[in-house]
């Protein structure tokens, strides 16, 4: 009876949690759409994250909140002069091998990145070609991640939410057309970025950029650990990026890191190749299937409820 009431407790977890970061904010995704989101697997863990967050739960914070980045932000414009010299080289670009769990969907659009590092060391390819910056993020413990990001002239991110909400993105203005036409809108606020200024959000609450002028831009990106209230959540938080969303790294170049989840993610691709083929063949048939396979999984799960 008590492992019953233990496996049913998880199982109202996951649905529940789901639906608090669902409606969390003002602008959601389609309710079909977010029963299928990455973000609803990972909620359990963002919903802990967020209860025991040492800063406000807004989509914006203050870039004041964290001033250990108070060094990005005096060295910007050397930061801006190895930004630049990677674009010109063509360094800022997108994954090759279909290799990177974490943005491969924003290369369609036309986003590109250059990698520093990704919850762990830095890649050799950054310490290699800009040195200057990949020291600066290094001297910064709670910067987890750090990349060059491009949207250029056209481009456009279609609205999503990231997975995991033990951290909080920062932008360091580099190159931009300072337009805002070229802008970001998270949970329905806009923002345009500015050579020089920086910005922290939550990007757990749904978002969307574009770049309508014709001008380009480019932004450090990084990800910021987020503070909690306790040594125990910390711990976990820190765990968790260590050991899992690590996991997600991908390479610019020969010789950098590339994680496991990216080294699946390759497989599960061109998987999902025949996937949309079969989609784009049959839609109702496609729909009945990936229905009838739902069903059969919680079908699976009543069943071993029972037993139990």
């Amino acid at each position: 009876m008590a492992l019953k009431i233990i496996l049913l407790v998880i199982i109202l977890i996951f649905p529940l949690c789901g639906l608090y970061m669902h409606l969390r904010g003002k602008v959601r995704h389609k309710a079909m759409r977010q029963l299928f989101d990455h973000s609803t697997f990972t909620a359990p863990f963002n919903v802990f994250m967020l209860a025991f967050s040492r800063v406000p739960r807004t989509p914006y914070l203050p870039v004041s909140t964290f001033p250990e980045l108070a060094p990005l932000q005096d060295n910007w414009q050397a930061i801006r002069e190895e930004a630049v010299n990677l674009h010109r080289n063509m360094q800022i670009k997108a994954a090759a091998n279909n290799d990177d769990a974490g943005f491969n969907s924003f290369f369609k659009t036309g986003w590109k990145r250059f990698y520093l590092k990704w919850y762990g060391d830095a890649h050799p390819s950054a310490m290699e070609l800009c040195p200057l910056t990949t020291s600066l993020v290094a001297r910064i413990p709670t910067v987890k991640a750090a990349m060059f990001a491009e949207l250029p002239p056209g481009a456009k991110l279609n609205l999503h939410r990231d997975p995991y909400a033990g951290s909080l993105r920062y932008h360091l203005g580099l190159v931009s057309p300072n337009d805002d036409r070229c802008m970001i809108s998270v949970d329905g606020e806009p923002y345009s970025w500015r050579e020089g200024q920086g910005v922290i959000f939550d990007e757990t609450y749904m978002h969307w950029a574009q770049n309508a002028t014709e001008g380009n831009r480019i932004v450090l990106f990084c990800d910021v650990e987020r503070p909690m209230t306790n040594r125990f959540a910390q711990w976990l938080n820190r765990w968790l990026g260590k050991n899992v969303v690590a996991a997600a790294s991908s390479p610019n170049n020969d010789g950098d890191p590339r994680g496991l989840i990216s080294r699946l993610f390759k497989v599960s691709f061109y998987a999902g190749q025949y996937r949309r083929r079969f989609k784009a063949w049959n839609k109702t048939a496609y729909k009945l299937t990936k229905f009838g396979l739902m069903l059969a999984a919680l079908a699976a799960i009543i069943a071993i409820f029972v037993k139990l």
